[in-house]
């Protein structure tokens, strides 16, 4: 009596396919290093060249990041990385065709090709398949005596990304997706301001006021017979959006040539959105209201017409002026008025949609090498200058780049690059340190940059996908910008640190408080 041989771990049982009945089947070839390996064509979607990827930190080996397909978010596995082959730059994905769309990173497509049943090869002993492979069969190629083995690609991904059900803070984007509990009573006594640079000169406004912060856009229409702080106006979402110069509404004279790093604060006045462009961003900041004093009054009777400070803020003892500005007081009575009775139009001329489309969120912006990450601004106690002291921490682990002082706290400082296990970043000057409270830790995280402020809809931010799992469980959404080609990854503040790492936060802030007479 025969006896079945036993089925390696490494190769799956063969299950007749649909459609065996049929004499020939087509498959699609392609290449991974040296090897030859086949996928039937009907579970292929299509072939597109290698997308621009948004890399998901501590994303399990194989997923190589999100890519953005015609407006949908698209999780991109590398097969060297399921082969547990090293990666390499790979130059074509194949869109698979199924319930979880997924696009698979091969070396190269070789062929499209018909092969007879009878010549499909697929018992376990014939494959000889290599370590990491799964396979649900092979044949032969041409006349060349190569073989080209049939990938077991659902079974690759479930031994790679294993999507376990994970409590959530908020379960949906609708419902609130993104939103931090932070301490309670945070902040009451503050003022939150983003400040910007004018001619040399800090300016801020206060946030509430701010829609988002947006590159300079390349592209705008002028409008003949303007004032010089008129600029144009630009596209911006879904509506058109008039820009004009801080420069000219403050007094200064513009610049020969833009820099490159002017910045458009989308401030709402009324109904009405306007984009005020500014030399570039400075920080977002928590301001003591006791630092911030009314404009003296022989100076606020001289300071007329459109470029009213209605506030002065005196940080780090005086040596810091920030120049308070509101919207209402930047415009004449006469262009405020027309501001008032605007509305939301649309590109196509119709009333831009405000509605339906769920709560509007706010995101701090920043950016790892060519990533880019986003925090729920309630998260975020403001936006600094990386202090050039900083005290280590004995036997802590690597990424803790130590502890600073801030305003009479202990706070404990995180490099994001050594934290995402990322190569230090050659020229630090852009870095940034982002002061974080969740409802149990206040930390600050060196970022490489803090880009924007962005606003977007609840509806807007799409669940991570599944692929993702549970190690990179600190993605909380995506907020896919299909006109800009860009793809924003929304952190989970609580989920930033570890178990451990947040142990040895409350392992500090215990050391902090017994310091403390």
């Amino acid at each position: 009596m025969a006896v079945a041989a036993p089925v390696p771990p490494n190769v799956s049982p063969q299950v007749a396919p649909q459609g065996s009945e049929a004499a020939t089947r087509r498959f699609l070839t392609f290449r991974v290093e040296d090897r030859l390996y086949a996928l039937p064509a009907d579970e292929v979607a299509e072939v597109i060249r290698m997308p621009v990827l948004a890399r998901v930190p501590h994303a399990p080996k194989g997923l190589l990041g999100l890519a953005n397909l015609r407006g949908a978010v698209l999780p991109v596995a590398g097969l060297r990385g399921l082969l547990g082959r090293p990666e390499a730059p790979a130059a074509r994905a194949l869109v698979l065709d199924g319930a979880a769309p997924v696009a698979l990173a091969v070396d190269a497509v070789e062929a499209l090709v018909t092969i007879e049943s009878a010549r499909i090869e697929t018992r376990p002993a014939e494959l000889a398949a290599k370590p990491g492979e799964r396979l649900r069969g092979a044949f032969a190629v041409g006349d060349t005596g190569g073989v080209a083995k049939i990938v077991d690609i659902a079974s690759l991904i479930a031994a790679a990304f294993v999507a376990e059900e994970r409590p959530r803070h908020h379960s949906r984007a609708g419902s609130g997706a993104g939103r931090t509990e932070t301490a309670p009573g945070a902040n009451d006594e503050r003022r939150r301001l983003l400040s910007f640079e004018v001619a040399g000169q800090e300016f801020a406004l206060d946030l509430a006021s701010v829609q988002e912060v947006i590159d300079a856009p390349a592209g705008r229409a002028l409008l003949p017979a303007s004032d010089g702080a008129v600029l144009g106006v630009a596209s911006f979402r879904d509506t058109l959006l008039p820009l004009l110069s801080l420069r000219g509404l403050l007094g200064f004279a513009e610049t020969a040539e833009p820099t490159g790093r002017e910045k458009v604060v989308v401030a709402r006045i009324g109904p009405a959105l306007v984009g005020l462009m500014a030399d570039h961003m400075r920080t977002l900041f928590a301001a003591d209201a006791e630092l911030i004093e009314e404009v003296p009054p022989v100076l606020a009777a001289r300071i007329g017409g459109e470029a009213r400070v209605t506030a002065i803020y005196r940080g780090e003892g005086g040596r810091r002026l920030v120049s308070l500005l509101e919207p209402r007081t930047l415009f004449k009575e006469e262009v405020m008025q027309r501001l008032g009775n605007a509305r939301y139009v649309g590109p196509d001329g119709a009333d831009a949609p405000q509605q339906g489309r769920g709560e509007e969120r706010q995101f701090v912006v920043f950016r790892l090498g060519d990533d880019q990450f986003a925090l729920p601004i309630e998260a975020v106690n403001e936006v600094a200058r990386v202090p050039e002291q900083i005290t280590r921490v004995p036997r802590t682990p690597k990424f803790l780049e130590g502890v600073i002082n801030l305003r009479g706290e202990v706070l404990p400082v995180v490099d994001q690059r050594r934290r995402f296990d990322l190569p230090a970043l050659a020229d630090g000057r852009s870095r940034r340190l982002l002061v974080v409270r969740t409802a149990q830790h206040r930390a600050g995280l060196i970022v490489d940059s803090v880009s924007e402020v962005m606003r977007c809809f609840a509806d807007d931010i799409e669940p991570a996908p599944s692929l993702t799992g549970e190690k990179v469980r600190l993605v909380q959404g995506v907020v896919n910008l299909d006109g800009a080609g860009r793809i924003v990854l929304v952190l989970d503040p609580a989920e930033l640190l570890t178990r451990a790492e947040r142990g040895l936060l409350d392992a500090l802030g215990t050391k902090a408080d017994k310091a403390r007479p």
